[in-house]
């Protein structure tokens, strides 16, 4: 499955690449400082060694480098289309599981959840991220749809919310250890749901 061109991204090498790495890595500092509330472009072009003007123009706001940073940290989850959707959710959910043993991409997501519920613009930016990263990986219940795994009517969306929200539960509400036990046990109660109808529209 092709992944989305990442805001910023230009072509994957060169000038253009150390620009993104700068910028991503300044904004990743201010995160882990607890500071998105007071996230500027010209804070992140103080940090970055980046103009300021060339932020605006390539990511447009402070929103628009923030979700490129979401989407570079998720791009570390493989995005897997086996043509097993029992397997493909399982995949997926081992790779959150992973990603999230990084203490300092943990880090990231709580500060930008905390961000969330106290400034309008780290709520949106959370929102914004979420939706698009589901809709991304969708692809492979759609697929399984296609090949009659699961009924025609599912409501793809609703599936990979199945997946993954235990496991954000864990991270953010019950703080409980996540291993990788938790993400195939989640992963195989969505794809029950879903070869039993539970998420065909009504």
């Amino acid at each position: 499955m092709t992944q989305q061109q990442a805001h910023g991204s230009v072509r994957p090498g060169g000038r253009t690449a150390r620009t993104r790495a700068a910028v991503l890595d300044a904004a990743l500092g201010e995160l882990g400082a607890g500071q998105y509330a007071e996230l500027t472009v010209e804070g992140l072009a103080a940090r970055s060694g980046v103009h300021a003007s060339t932020i605006r123009r390539r990511w447009g706001s402070v929103h628009g480098v923030v979700l490129d940073l979401f989407d570079h940290v998720a791009g570390e989850i493989r995005i897997p289309d086996t043509g097993n959707l029992r397997e493909d959710l399982r995949l997926l959910a081992e790779g959150i599981w992973t990603l999230y043993t990084s203490a300092q991409h943990r880090n990231t997501l709580f500060r930008m959840v905390a961000a969330a519920t106290a400034h309008p613009e780290g709520e949106r930016t959370v929102r914004d991220f979420f939706a698009a990263r589901t809709r991304q990986v969708s692809g492979m219940v759609r697929h399984a749809a296609a090949r009659g795994e699961i009924p025609q009517d599912t409501d793809v969306l609703a599936v990979i919310e199945a997946v993954s929200a235990p496991i954000y539960y864990r991270l953010l509400v019950s703080r409980q250890p996540l291993d990788s036990g938790v993400a195939r046990r989640t992963a195989d109660a969505a794809y029950h749901a879903a070869r039993a109808g539970v998420f065909a529209f009504a």
